[in-house]
């Protein structure tokens, strides 16, 4: 394949990003359609339930699309959703020339939208940016590959690991440029997630606080008692906020029902072995409702507890240049810890960007532990 088709699938998986946080569970995809050396029809997918990016860019190009080559990041689907097979659009539109960054991992389509387009003619590539693609649309891959939500664990920490101080102060550990960019975090993610000692140690709102957020993503309270106070802010604003509680089986009814008449959604599960909400009927739930991803947003127990269980996908820390010190403060990772070193979970960094005087290390939990 050529510079100039790499070029296009760049401008494909530019158009792609455009999308972000407004697709879910839908993956983000661009299309760019060429012919002659000129651009005849481009487009994205805006939102779950519109047209998918290839329709867009035949719309677009009407007739120049016959014997255009059509540029996309995701293969064509093969499946009636709620919209009809993007493949039968290609075809119809006469499309000589197809090339394709990466196959579907919706097990509905998966190499199947490929093969028809390859048996009605048209010359198909795929693997073009394919690591590139694949970035773009993580969240829809860990979605459709392990049947649960894509996981970020967030956290400001201090330069010596702590997040907060031994009597839980921990506001502002990072600072305005960090915490303007966890908004913009919050505002293109479906849920943020903490555990019920944060609730009660900080009482936060945990939405975008921005004039017009893309979305506000479902606040996720794990709280095995029911111990959630009444007059914390999230309890206060659950009619306005989507906000729901998984707790145990056995927690306080009288509690339950005073929470639901307050617009809160009270999820019941059983409890694990240490009386805790057990996190796979926690991922098996999100995934059921739609949750493609999450930002865990807790303290160092919440943080070990889906670390420990193989659940953490990415992670994203904001070093701030300062040191606190001291055997009573909170760690980032809490629980038992490891024994030995050849058994620590090992990050794969893929970015440092500096906010000011605060270094956010991006990166990936190593999938060989």
């Amino acid at each position: 394949m050529s510079v100039k088709d790499e070029q296009y699938m760049r401008m494909a998986l530019s158009l792609a990003r455009k999308g972000l946080g407004a697709t879910s569970p839908n993956p983000m995809v661009g299309a760019v359609l060429v012919k002659g050396g000129k651009i005849v029809g481009k487009g994205y997918h805006k939102k779950a339930g519109s047209h998918h990016a290839e329709v867009a860019a035949i719309n677009e190009a009407k007739e120049e699309a016959r014997g255009a080559t059509l540029y996309v990041n995701l293969e064509p689907c093969f499946h009636f959703g709620k919209t009809p097979p993007c493949a039968d659009a290609v075809i119809e539109a006469g499309i000589k020339r197809v090339v394709v960054s990466m196959l579907d991992p919706n097990p509905l389509v998966n190499g199947r939208g490929v093969e028809k387009l390859k048996k009605a003619g048209i010359d198909v590539k795929v693997g073009l940016l394919e690591e590139e693609a694949k970035r773009v649309n993580e969240v829809f891959i860990i979605s459709m590959e392990r049947k649960r939500p894509f996981f970020t664990l967030k956290a400001a920490v201090s330069l010596d690991g702590k997040i907060a101080t031994k009597t839980c102060d921990s506001r502002w550990i990072s600072n305005e440029e960090s915490r303007k960019h966890v908004n913009s975090l919050r505002a293109v993610t479906d849920g943020i997630i903490v555990g019920i000692n944060t609730v009660i140690a900080d009482n936060p709102l945990l939405i975008p606080k921005m004039a017009r957020p893309k979305k506000i993503p479902v606040r996720i309270v794990l709280d095995s008692k029911l111990r959630i106070p009444l007059a914390c802010d999230m309890v206060k604003t659950s009619e306005k906020y989507p906000t729901w509680i998984f707790t145990n089986e056995d927690s306080r009814v009288d509690k339950e029902t005073k929470l639901k008449s307050m617009g809160i959604d009270v999820i019941k599960v059983p409890r694990d072995e240490t009386g805790r909400v057990p996190l796979k009927h926690v991922c098996d739930e999100l995934y059921k409702r739609g949750i493609s991803s999450v930002l865990i947003e807790g303290g160092g127990e919440i943080n070990s507890a889906f670390l420990k269980e193989g659940l953490i996908d990415k992670v994203l820390f904001f070093y701030s240049p300062i040191l606190i010190g001291g055997k009573g403060a909170f760690n980032l990772i809490g629980g038992k810890g490891i024994d030995f070193l050849k058994d620590a979970y090992r990050i794969d960094i893929v970015s440092l960007k500096r906010f000011k005087d605060d270094i956010c290390v991006e990166g990936y939990v190593h999938r060989n532990h």
